[in-house]
């Protein structure tokens, strides 16, 4: 019995030996693997990756925590393939995935190229149990990718759909310009689908592509959500319906929703006073800078721009001096605020203290600013510095100099830039290709100004108007009529201006009834408006015509009070016609326009000299007299290389 119990004990006490042996070795590897992970992580922290990798390959044992360790040092390098492979390895060596697995993905995925998504898609594709994590990586992957297609396909398989789910393809959708409508288009099946309830960021994403479509009235309805939701004045819901009203044009909905909502943030508050700025309400964007507690750069710089716009262009250079920070943004404003102040001298002054940044936006307001001060031969000049020191050329170039060279009709200079275009990505650009067609149209080349037009990729209204008013210029009134009844066929909706250029025609060929029919289809067939400026395109239509009389009636029913264009188109046709009658009562009216009306009387005169009246002519002149008025010479210029040589009358000093 005793040897039985002796067996037993000697037995029991190998098997505890043997149990502390492999418990001593298991705490001795674990120990070495928690070592080797510290030094993992630290060689990573020392951006010492390779190191790093090393050791992790010469691990005998690995644990979950030594694949993240890893895969979380490449991820914060931006070494995404090699995170993502090993992953790929993890899964292979049936590793259980953690959540901190998955939180490494998820950040390699918010950050992957195109590329590198189809590489985390065969990860995918092979992993037997994907749960909703791995489901959300994906999505997340695609959509930071923007390869949207893929998005929806991956979300459309999602076994559920959470509103992180949703919000992330309508959100994906939502920033892509083209884009938008999908993304209204999947917040109305969310809705329908009641999967799940929108939160504040997917709000947030639809208001804002509201917005970038411009429909206010599906905006409303979103903000009436908002409102049963009690979401209205979150601050960053509050921020994006700001935004939304301002795009929309929307200024008094923009402005109470901000008041509503508590400590609105930094671009809301841009945004609004941007609106009111555009809307011509300087004043209460004014109201709304100075009540702001918070101030960048951007809101010094529309204010600015504000002022100007609004002619106070001392609070402009007030505001200017008082900014804590000035950016370049902030001298480029100034550079167009002084240029349409008439100092021209500042604005250089300014333009020498910031061109070594070689900024293009500063150097295109320097060109502007010349051009508006009527120096378009030194905006000329200052470009070909612009192209010797390579500097980037913008679309905005190139309309600036086409202007330059519309202002001195030099045909060469433009066909010279219109070379350089060419070597550029914006020949086929619109808004360059609207300011060729005016260049040409204007130095007596329609068939270049054709030409140019059909070489923009897109035509809009305005590249449409700009070649309509081309026709108009060279008298070509039918072929004008055409070109807008084109557009029309092509969808686009005219605007006023389009509307003065195809009256402008039609009044230099003599087309009344065609002019006529046109006017009055503005407001019934378009929601155009009449201003004066159409009203006295229909008085000049009927005036030339002969329709003296009738052009008189058209004024006195006009719903507005005409101004001294409007009576001056009919002062010019009466002298064109010999109407005394209606010139004198026509002069009557434009005397009250001006104090010193001389254009008026000069005409006034020409007609009693046409109907030989020397007796009230020498009158005319006679008080023309008591005006001091000095007439300027006449000239003509002619191009000769590349340069106007200008001749007035009696200019003996011209070398040619």
């Amino acid at each position: 019995m005793m040897l039985i119990k002796a067996s037993i004990s000697k037995a029991w006490k190998h098997q505890r030996l043997k149990e502390f042996k492999l418990y001593t070795a298991h705490q001795s590897n674990l120990s070495e693997i928690i070592s080797t992970n510290i030094a993992i992580s630290n060689y990573a922290k020392q951006s010492k990756l390779d190191v790093a990798r090393q050791l992790f390959d010469q691990m005998p044992q690995r644990t979950v925590v030594s694949w993240n360790t890893m895969i979380s040092s490449y991820s914060k390098h931006g070494r995404f393939s090699e995170a993502l492979f090993l992953v790929y390895s993890m899964h292979r060596s049936h590793m259980k995935l953690s959540e901190s697995t998955f939180s490494s993905v998820l950040s390699v995925c918010a950050r992957l190229s195109c590329f590198e998504i189809g590489e985390a898609r065969r990860v995918f594709d092979v992993l037997v149990r994907r749960n909703e994590v791995l489901w959300s990586l994906m999505l997340v992957g695609y959509v930071t990718c923007n390869v949207m297609d893929d998005a929806l396909s991956v979300f459309v398989k999602m076994p559920r759909r959470d509103v992180v789910a949703w919000t992330t393809l309508i959100s994906g959708f939502s920033k892509n310009g083209d884009g938008c409508g999908k993304a209204l288009e999947m917040f109305r099946l969310m809705m329908r689908s009641g999967e799940t309830t929108p939160n504040e960021f997917t709000f947030d994403c639809v208001v804002r592509a509201c917005g970038r479509l411009g429909i206010l009235s599906v905006g409303r309805t979103v903000h009436g959500l908002l409102m049963k939701c009690g979401l209205e004045y979150d601050p960053s819901i509050g921020g994006a319906l700001v935004e939304f009203y301002c795009e929309c044009e929307a200024i008094d909905d923009a402005l109470r929703v901000c008041k509503g909502v508590v400590n609105p943030c930094l671009n809301a508050l841009n945004s609004l006073i941007e609106g009111l700025i555009l809307m011509g309400r300087i004043e209460d964007a004014e109201l709304v800078f100075n009540g702001m507690t918070e101030m960048n750069p951007v809101s010094y710089n529309l204010m600015i721009k504000g002022y100007a716009v609004g002619g106070q262009m001392d609070d402009s250079k007030r505001l200017f001096e008082k900014m804590p920070c000035r950016t370049i943004f902030s001298s480029n404003t100034m550079i167009s605020v002084y240029s349409r102040n008439g100092e021209i001298d500042k604005a250089l002054e300014l333009f020498e203290e910031t061109k070594n940044e070689k900024d293009p936006v500063t150097w295109n307001s320097m060109i502007s600013g010349y051009i508006h001060s009527g120096q378009p031969e030194e905006a000329l000049k200052l470009y070909i510095t612009m192209h010797r020191l390579s500097i980037q050329q913008t679309r905005s170039t190139f309309s600036a100099l086409f202007h330059a060279c519309s202002c001195l009709g030099s045909l060469q200079q433009g066909q010279l830039l219109h070379a350089h275009l060419i070597k550029t990505p914006f020949e086929s650009n619109v808004y360059v290709g609207t300011s060729l067609i005016d260049m040409y149209s204007k130095c007596g080349s329609i068939m270049e100004a054709q030409t140019s037009f059909v070489s923009i990729f897109s035509p809009n209204v305005a590249a449409w108007t700009a070649l309509i008013n081309g026709h108009a210029y060279h008298g070509l009134g039918s072929e004008a009529i055409s070109l807008f009844d084109r557009m029309i066929e092509q969808g686009l909706a005219p605007n006023g201006a389009t509307f003065v250029g195809v009256l402008s025609a039609c009044s230099r060929a003599g087309l009344v009834n065609e002019g006529m029919k046109i006017f009055h289809s503005m407001e019934r067939c378009y929601s155009v408006t009449p201003t004066l400026e159409h009203y006295a395109c229909v008085v000049d239509l009927l005036g030339r015509s002969g329709h003296i009389r009738e052009a008189e009636e058209f004024i006195k029913k006009m719903p507005l009070e005409a101004d001294g264009v409007v009576w001056g188109a009919l002062l010019s046709a009466c002298w064109f016609w010999m109407d005394l009658e209606v010139g004198e009562r026509v002069a009557e009216k434009m005397f009250s326009f001006d104090p010193k009306p001389i254009s008026s009387y000069v005409i006034l005169s020409n007609i009693y000299a046409g109907l030989g009246r020397w007796r009230e002519k020498m009158m005319v002149r006679k008080i023309l007299r008591g005006f001091k008025v000095k007439k300027d010479p006449g000239c003509s210029w002619i191009e000769l290389n590349n340069k106007i040589h200008v001749f007035s009358i009696e200019d003996r000093s011209h070398p040619y």
